[in-house]
């Protein structure tokens, strides 16, 4: 299955939201397994940030003012069209990011599953509802929800098309208009899904995309949007937050993971051994919530250590555009330095390699073999820090409660996986770990693709929850609107206050007995 062609490339660089009739500087886009040129997309400015911004809140309005309903139909044909372009859409995701096909295939089902999920629920969830008022008769109080206008999403490389159109999705939903910024390395996808979404329906001028380096289209986004939504680093999340919080806007992101697995003695070890290999070496370990950290009780470490190990040699590291490999590349020099630097460092200072440990120019420019140590140390940048790469770390523990111990000894809390003796005892240790999100018999994917539940992370890795109704809502201000009817507050008919005060004071403690109160 070939690359797609030039002529798709730039049929693609026509939907980036730049004034096409100005000359811009432009950035070469390669094909991550063989560093050919796939194309060039427009260097966007900030003045095209602020054209983008003009376009979409004259949008806005018109889609705001749209039923939930009539929305939410727009998201089912994009969605009929995401399975009918799938096979394309794959493609593109793997030229930008070098990463498996299977990978790729998780994007693909991720954004159908958002598709689905958020336009079934956002009429039901944007809908008035009933509350009680402050007197009952008097007051009729209503909650609404109002969009918030125009959101910004500022979108990483690893997962393009899901972390950008995916968050892009329920902001949609709820009324508002969006502009993205896709990571420079990576403005296919989401130029691929514009063209869709506008084939599905939607506004041209209501989802906007915006290529360009983050401090200059980044920052006029955070500058102009009502809303923004980030998915990055925990240090640029933390950048980023505190420029939001000097406008008074909300933020949201899903930041960094050092994520542990625990197995258990008693826990089926073949299964949780090929299981952790999808789990550690998706997109060759640059998924934020991938797993990094494996803790294995000492009674069965040696066993699981020996099946892990075998089955990370067998996976098929290379290049393809089909379902024939099992790991594929990183995505640039960078990650390619970090992951190198990361394993000489534990080597240089103890570290064993078990496995890999080695760069593959053989296969490609930016390949690493699936790589597992054992006795790591603190010491180690590995031992602490996120590589974001095909590395982990196993370390044999005495019992359960150091598992949970080391588990949660670090500043990240994103998501875990637990493998134990019975699905009970697996639940109860999953209650005991300081992470958003928690597998139970597997490692991130089933937390992932429930979409109706929150999705995000406690301590550094980050702020509020995608997926489930927070996941929509956020997206929107809720608004009270009370009625009173028959009486206001004022004393009626001449009643003196003396009277009106104390007799307002028994309603209220009496009403305390009604249901809801």
């Amino acid at each position: 299955m070939p690359v797609p062609e030039a002529a798709v490339f730039e049929r693609l660089r026509g939907f980036a939201a730049v004034d096409q009739g100005q000359e811009h500087a432009v950035r070469a886009i390669n094909e991550v397994f063989t560093g050919r040129a796939l194309g060039e997309v427009p260097v966007g400015t900030a003045a095209d940030v602020e054209i983008a911004f003009v376009k979409a809140r004259a949008a806005q309005a018109d889609w705001a003012a749209r039923s939930p309903k009539e929305r939410a139909e727009v998201f089912d044909r994009y969605r009929a069209l995401i399975v009918d372009n799938r096979e394309y859409l794959m493609d593109v995701i793997q030229a930008e990011t070098g990463k498996a096909r299977w990978a790729a295939q998780e994007e693909i089902m991720g954004l159908i599953f958002a598709a689905r999920y958020f336009s079934r629920v956002a009429p039901q969830l944007l809908a008035s509802h009933k509350v009680a008022g402050a007197f009952p008769i008097l007051n009729r109080a209503a909650v609404r929800t109002q969009p918030k206008g125009v959101v910004g999403v500022i979108a990483p490389w690893n997962y393009p098309m899901l972390l950008s159109i995916g968050d892009s999705i329920p902001a949609l939903l709820a009324g508002n208009a969006v502009v993205v910024k896709p990571d420079s390395q990576t403005p296919y996808s989401s130029l691929a899904n514009v063209e869709l979404l506008w084939q599905a329906g939607l506004p041209k001028d209501l989802l906007q995309v915006v290529p360009g380096p983050g401090g200059v289209v980044g920052t006029a986004i955070v500058d102009a949007c009502d809303y923004l939504m980030f998915t990055g680093s925990s240090a640029t999340g933390r950048t980023l937050a505190a420029q939001c919080g000097q406008r008074l806007i909300g933020f949201s992101a899903e930041l960094g993971g050092k994520n542990p697995m625990i197995v258990t003695r008693g826990a089926n070890l073949d299964k949780a051994a090929k299981a952790a290999v999808r789990a550690c070496f998706s997109n060759a370990g640059q998924l934020c919530i991938s797993i990094e950290r494996l803790y294995v009780e000492r009674a069965v470490a040696d066993a699981f250590t020996e099946k892990f190990v075998a089955a990370v040699r067998a996976a098929k590291l290379g290049a393809a555009y089909d379902y024939s490999v099992d790991i594929g590349s990183l995505i640039s020099e960078a990650q390619l330095e970090t992951v190198t630097k990361h394993v000489a460092d534990a080597t240089s200072k103890g570290a064993k390699v078990l496995a890999g440990g080695n760069a593959r120019p053989d296969i490609g420019p930016l390949f690493f073999e699936p790589t597992v140590l054992s006795e790591v140390t603190d010491e180690m940048a590995c031992g602490r820090e996120e590589t974001f790469g095909p590395l982990v770390s196993i370390y044999p523990v005495t019992n359960v409660e150091e598992a949970i111990e080391r588990a949660n000894d670090t500043e990240y809390g994103l998501n875990a996986s637990v493998w134990a003796a019975s699905k009970a005892d697996g639940e109860r240790i999953a209650e005991r770990l300081h992470a958003g999100t928690v597998c139970v018999d597997e490692g991130y994917a089933p937390a992932w693709g429930s979409t109706g539940a929150p999705m995000g992370g406690m301590g550094i890795s980050g702020v509020g929850r995608r997926h489930g109704p927070d996941g929509l809502l956020k997206f929107t201000e809720p608004q009270t609107v009370v009625v009173t009817r028959f009486l206001n507050l004022d004393a009626p008919w001449g009643i003196p206050q003396s009277r009106w005060q104390p007799f307002l004071m028994g309603v209220a403690r009496a009403i305390r007995f009604l249901p809801g109160r």
